[in-house]
């Protein structure tokens, strides 16, 4: 997929401060060894089933898929597994990639809160300290995701600069980087950065689509698939997509974040919107003004309130791999409430964005397509931001 070092198509990079510019290349050196690592796979595979909860359940939505009237819905259910998100598959597997390294300090970005989650977590479980960056913002959204972190003996750190959300508190975190990078690791929570982060990430979280993959083998009856998941740095898509770009027989489709529309100023569609930018170290499409300042995102959703996008989704878009489409905030709203009256499924305001998109295209198609949706993570941390929505009539 990427033609030369570190790039996806022109996408990609490393555009770091030269100090960590080693560091980056230890990382790299580091992983591909890993990567090959029979005891490694074992001892990633072994965590991945006996504390994350491997395999998830890909679950036929037999009362939504009625409801629509076309193709068959299955949910891919990385809502059980432990810390309620996909989160968990790159963390476990970058906190033993920390340690085969010597390193004896996480830090880490959060947005929605879940990878704050998931990064406090495996610190806790392997004894290394642990502080988390998330913007001040975010954490009033997301106040019982920053207990759980507190509580899991993480310092969760308040970003106060920009929109206090997620850009600015990876600003922090590679801050905090570039002083402590002797001792400290860096668990990049979306496969955005300079490389080789986005290889990494999207290596962990590739689980996802390899057991999707079996699991619809064994039920498709030859049915053609579709793939839905939402797309914000972007790791649970990736994670669900890649094992299946090389058949070209699948449709798949990214969704963004389309806050008030893609047409206001208040959305995160940076796959769609945006122009070719740096940001965090690497190039993508960016979300930016005619002078290349960065724009504020919007988004209902704290995980998806982010003004870029992984280089390998801005590749896919550039090549036509895959289809990038937006919902809006009261798009992914509607969806949320439809799955968890219909299913009994409460799920993330992400995972919502990627439902609403389904429950529009799927009365389209008929028995003989089947859809998976990449339900990411579970709502619980979103409960008081739909109340508030619906107090306000969004």
């Amino acid at each position: 997929m990427r033609k030369k070092k570190g790039y996806f198509g022109r996408f990609g990079g490393m555009f770091v401060p030269e100090t960590l510019v080693p560091f980056l290349e230890e990382l790299e050196k580091a992983y591909l060894l890993v990567k090959s690592d029979k005891k490694f796979k074992e001892e990633y595979g072994y965590y991945l089933k006996e504390y994350a909860g491997r395999p998830t359940p890909l679950y036929f939505a037999d009362r939504l898929t009625k409801k629509l009237g076309g193709a068959n819905i299955f949910l891919k259910r990385e809502d059980l597994l432990h810390t309620g998100a996909h989160k968990i598959n790159n963390t476990i597997g970058q906190i033993l990639l920390a340690r085969k390294m010597g390193k004896t300090r996480i830090i880490a970005e959060t947005g929605a809160g879940q990878h704050g989650v998931a990064v406090a977590t495996v610190s806790a479980k392997f004894g290394m300290e642990c502080v988390v960056y998330m913007g001040e913002e975010d954490i009033r959204r997301q106040a019982l995701n920053v207990y759980k972190m507190r509580l899991l003996g993480a310092d969760v750190v308040p970003v106060k600069s920009g929109a206090k959300t997620l850009k600015d508190a990876i600003n922090e975190t590679l801050r905090d980087w570039v002083t402590n990078v002797k001792n400290t690791f860096y668990i990049l929570g979306s496969t955005v950065g300079p490389y080789p982060y986005p290889m990494i990430v999207r290596d962990f979280q590739s689980v996802i689509g390899r057991e999707a993959k079996s699991q619809i083998k064994r039920i498709r009856n030859n049915n053609s698939l579709i793939l839905i998941a939402c797309v914000g740095g972007g790791s649970n898509s990736l994670g669900l997509f890649y094992p299946f770009l090389k058949d070209k027989n699948i449709k798949i489709f990214g969704v963004e974040g389309g806050g008030m529309g893609v047409n206001s100023d208040k959305h995160s569609a940076t796959i769609i919107k945006g122009n070719i930018g740096i940001l965090h170290g690497s190039k993508s499409l960016v979300l930016q003004d005619s002078d290349g300042q960065i724009k504020i995102p919007h988004s209902i959703s704290a995980g998806l309130d982010y003004s870029g996008s992984g280089p390998e989704h801005c590749y896919l878009k550039e090549t036509g791999r895959v289809t990038y489409v937006s919902a809006t905030d009261k798009e992914a709203l509607r969806a949320f409430h439809i799955l968890t009256e219909i299913e009994g499924i409460i799920p993330a305001l992400e995972s919502s964005h990627a439902v609403a998109y389904a429950l529009k295209i799927a009365p389209k198609y008929s028995k003989n397509t089947n859809i998976i949706i990449n339900l990411s993570g579970r709502g619980d941390k979103d409960i008081d931001i739909v109340a508030e929505a619906e107090e306000q009539k969004i």
